[in-house]
């Protein structure tokens, strides 16, 4: 049964890998319009509730462009999150480590020609349901300072916040900070 099963899935790869070839040569093609601003960033994080550590690393991986007005990103949580609950007297599980995955729309504000702060507003998917969030769905709200020393050079220092906005119970919302900096600069200049 594997095998009848497998030869589907081979040719969906291959139409998906093809498809994925046409788009980037199309994309070159239209680079001048669409990606001329086009960067991919990737860092380190770390997880917070209220000000307080939870010990939660985060990896992400960012895709921005249209010159930082959308972001797409991939995060993986790699740790266990955790913290000490006065209320409780006791060590709180919040999260086990899970992969995640937003799409925002960002406004610049306060721009200089080496820095601005970005404040993004869109969703994000979790591959699992914890007590910070009890949905896979939730809004992603962001404020990032983005510094840019030369021109295919940039860091941003950025603070997300994921809530299912009170639709699902629990809902203490996953908090984490990013530090990220170029790895791949705008590919078309």
């Amino acid at each position: 049964m594997s095998a009848v099963i497998a030869a589907p899935d081979r040719r969906l790869s291959r139409w998906v890998l093809l498809s994925c070839a046409l788009l980037l040569t199309g994309a070159k093609a239209e680079a001048g319009s669409f990606c001329s601003s086009c960067e991919v960033q990737t860092g380190i994080g770390g997880t917070y509730h209220y000000w307080d550590t939870t010990h939660g690393i985060v990896a992400p991986l960012l895709f921005d462009f249209d010159s930082d007005r959308y972001e797409l990103g991939v995060f993986r949580f790699a740790t266990p999150q955790f913290y000490f609950s006065d209320h409780f007297r006791g060590v709180e599980h919040n999260a086990r480590p899970y992969w995640a995955a937003s799409a925002a729309r960002r406004f610049s504000f306060f721009t200089h020609p080496h820095w601005r702060l970005l404040l993004g507003l869109g969703a994000s998917y979790k591959t699992e349901e914890d007590t910070l969030s009890s949905s896979h769905w939730n809004f992603d709200e962001q404020l990032s300072l983005r510094i840019t020393p030369a021109r295919n050079l940039s860091f941003e220092i950025g603070m997300r916040h994921w809530s299912n906005g009170g639709l699902k119970l629990p809902n203490h919302g996953q908090d984490f900070a990013t530090l990220t900096m170029t790895i791949l600069p705008p590919f078309w200049r």
